[in-house]
């Protein structure tokens, strides 16, 4: 699969790339997105909701009235989840919502989250480059160029220190996230109107995911 080199003004070098198609040519599996992606949400749960069960109340423990005769439903204590200040009934209580997802599924809805955008022509290569020093603005004339500005978007970049700068450019863009070729998600592809690769981070991200 072929595609066009850009350059930061979102104009074609005149060179392409060929992309694997085993990682983004391949028919998605619309199962294991949903796994990986659930997966992705829960870890971020904290599960430390609490409320108290009756046992957990302080109160008396003395029984309010007579069990039969008084012309009423029959009552215990006042921790009763009933009353007012009583126990909760099944209420929350800490947990961890993580679960285990094995390696080659994760991969294969990362291998399906970048088909979907390579089909939907919402995947584009951009030729390597640096910023001299951490800038916002001229950051957002590279997303104003790839008619980015207003929409979410993540930027994949290699591992190189050199890159420091693009990082913290893009720090206090919202919708905007730049990430290292070996934390690509499901979730971040999925949730974005574009992905941007930069040439050098095509090879590392297919030896991950291929």
């Amino acid at each position: 699969m072929q595609l066009d080199v850009l350059n930061i003004r979102g104009e074609k070098t005149g060179r392409s790339v060929e992309l694997s198609d085993s990682v983004f040519g391949i028919a998605p599996n619309d199962h294991v997105i949903y796994l990986d992606v659930k997966q992705y949400m829960n870890n971020w749960r904290q599960g430390t909701s609490k409320a108290k069960n009756r046992n957990e109340i302080k109160g008396s423990t003395r029984k309010l009235r007579k069990q039969k005769g008084g012309g009423g439903a029959r009552v215990g204590s006042i921790k009763s989840p009933i009353f007012r200040g009583g126990g909760r009934i099944h209420g929350p209580q800490p947990r961890d919502y993580s679960f285990k997802l094995n390696k080659k599924v994760k991969v294969l809805a990362r291998r399906s989250a970048l088909s979907y955008k390579t089909q939907d022509n919402a995947l584009m290569v951009i030729e390597d480059f640096n910023l001299d020093a951490p800038k916002t603005k001229d950051f957002i004339n590279i997303l104003k160029a790839f008619n980015l500005n207003e929409k979410k978007s993540i930027f994949v970049i290699d591992s190189n220190e050199q890159r420091t700068n693009i990082l913290k450019s893009a720090g206090n863009i919202p919708h905007t996230a730049v990430i290292h070729s070996g934390n690509v998600n499901t979730y971040l592809v999925l949730n974005s109107n574009a992905v941007v690769i930069m040439e050098s981070a095509i090879q590392p991200l297919t030896d991950i995911l291929a």
